[in-house]
């Protein structure tokens, strides 16, 4: 674990927890927050140099971040998270959960094996219940939870029908939070990515496969690590304080 020493503040400082947020997308999500004064706490399975390098970054800036090793299918992990949020940094106003997984192999529904559906079901749908479970009760009145789909809901990607049923249930548990937490002033939405230069995206394709889907995009690209973390950023914002139960779609127009 690594963490910055906190500095003085005139206002409160808020706290996030970012589940996934040493890598790709969730590692920009973690940069974007912390530009905004907001103290990160980097949730990370297994590559301990991606936390280091991250949380590095962060602190060179002035601003606050640790990174914590969990495994979000397990409750005491998550435990785990909120706990060492609370102890650091006072409490938990924000929680990301942008951990993700595909199956081992992709391919047709009848071919799934075992080892990919639960390694799949664990990951997307067990670790956003642990995590939504636990934020519902420990999250500041005023905060922002926010959980990932994909815009492969609605696209029917093929070759990946347990990944689709998975982000398809995150959906549904993010619009059944939102109404169980009527009263606390607290947020509940989901960020859809569309297809996004992750380092994992762009190693599996082609170049001429990754132009192939961006003609396939009304605005002509895929979409950015900081295109999503700008979504993030905005939803968790004053600004975003409006928006409560809502998949948001942020795929340049592709569905």
């Amino acid at each position: 674990m690594t963490a910055a020493e906190p500095r003085n503040v005139t206002a409160p400082r808020r706290v996030a927890i970012v589940a996934g947020g040493t890598r790709g997308i969730g590692a920009q999500i973690s940069r974007r927050l912390a530009s905004d004064g907001i103290a990160v706490l980097a949730g990370f399975a297994h590559d301990s140099v991606a936390a280091d390098k991250l949380v590095g970054e962060i602190v060179e800036t002035g601003e606050q971040a640790m990174a914590v090793r969990g495994d979000i299918s397990r409750p005491d992990n998550v435990e785990k998270l909120f706990v060492e949020a609370e102890q650091s940094y006072g409490g938990v106003d924000i929680v990301i959960t942008c951990a993700g997984a595909h199956a081992f192999a992709r391919g047709p529904l009848s071919g799934t094996d075992d080892a990919s559906f639960d390694h799949v079901v664990d990951v997307n749908f067990r670790g956003t219940f642990n995590m939504l479970r636990a934020a519902a009760t420990r999250v500041r009145p005023g905060g922002r939870i926010v959980t990932f789909s994909s815009s492969a809901v609605a696209l029917g990607v093929p070759g990946q029908a347990v990944y689709n049923a998975c982000k398809a249930a995150v959906e549904t548990l993010t619009r059944q939070l939102a109404g169980e937490l009527t009263g606390r002033n607290v947020t509940v939405n989901a960020v859809a990515p569309g297809p996004t230069a992750t380092e994992l995206f762009t190693r599996s394709r082609s170049a001429q496969d990754i132009a192939a889907i961006a003609q396939q995009v009304p605005l002509g690209r895929i979409g950015s690590t900081g295109d999503i973390a700008e979504v993030v950023a905005f939803l968790v914002s004053a600004r975003g304080g409006w928006i409560n139960g809502q998949v948001v779609r942020a795929n340049g127009g592709l569905v």
